[in-house]
């Protein structure tokens, strides 16, 4: 008998185990009249309130690499939310349609900040969400995306920028940024040059933020992207390695500045 219920507890245990798994959702929001469509994951058998962690996606929109990542954070024991910078609908069908929507916000960071404050305050609407630990990624563009957030004063505990544009517009608004930034770099990427570099860090320090620049040897733009080429010659390349190790960056981010006191 005690061998049987021994044997049916462990098969209850292991169902629901199995029964749990991150669960992904379309969520419509919206910032005065215009209308967006992120993405929320979740793991549905966590219990409790836990750290939520915005995602922003690259010039290509709100995507299947954004969508993936927040699975990914998801099965770490995060909400994550992959806002939509462009607007529903707004989707670009090639790299000159993106070039031309990237290029609209980067050259009005005002437009930038709110679209990405709409994001934010939608993944704090999450009711398992703890808005006292929150963080935010990008890629690319969503790199320079995150770090505009920071910069418009937005109290988010952290941000983390693969392969962003790391420029510095406005210099004195890094005394704006209230957490801690973590930019992961490809130290062979031709998009940024060592002025833009030395400006970046030059405001970060200036604001007494805490920051740090990692720089990943040889690897160029987009090394996080499976769906670039593999031919670094091209400017824009995957790197397996470079984008393993980011990763565990972040992990290890994220573990200090959520880290229990």
């Amino acid at each position: 008998m005690k061998l049987w219920m021994f044997c049916a507890l462990g098969l209850l245990l292991f169902a629901h185990h199995a029964d749990a798994k991150v669960r992904g959702q379309l969520v419509e929001y919206k910032q005065g009249d215009a209308v967006f469509e992120g993405y929320l994951a979740f793991d549905d058998a966590a219990k409790g309130k836990r750290p939520g962690i915005l995602v922003v996606h690259a010039w290509m929109g709100l995507d299947d690499n954004a969508k993936k990542r927040a699975d990914m954070l998801a099965g770490l024991g995060y909400v994550a939310f992959a806002a939509d910078i462009y607007g529903k609908g707004m989707r670009p069908k090639n790299k000159d349609e993106a070039g031309k929507l990237a290029g609209k916000y980067k050259s009005d960071r005002k437009l930038l900040r709110t679209n990405v404050n709409a994001g934010f305050a939608q993944l704090l609407k999450s009711p398992n969400v703890d808005a006292s630990k929150t963080a935010a990624i990008g890629y690319c563009f969503g790199g320079t995306t995150v770090i505009e957030l920071a910069r418009s004063g937005t109290p988010v505990g952290g941000v983390v920028s693969f392969h962003g544009g790391l420029d510095s517009p406005a210099p004195a608004d890094g005394k704006n940024i209230k957490g801690k930034v973590l930019a992961l770099h490809g130290a062979a990427d031709v998009y940024e040059t060592p002025a833009d570099l030395a400006a970046f860090q030059k405001e970060l320090a200036d604001a007494k933020v805490d920051w740090q620049l990692t720089e990943y040897g040889g690897a160029v733009h987009c090394f996080t992207d499976k769906t670039a080429s593999t031919d670094p010659s091209t400017g824009c390349a995957y790197d397996a390695a470079a984008d393993a190790r980011s990763w565990t960056a972040m992990k290890t981010f994220f573990d200090e500045l959520f880290a229990k006191k």
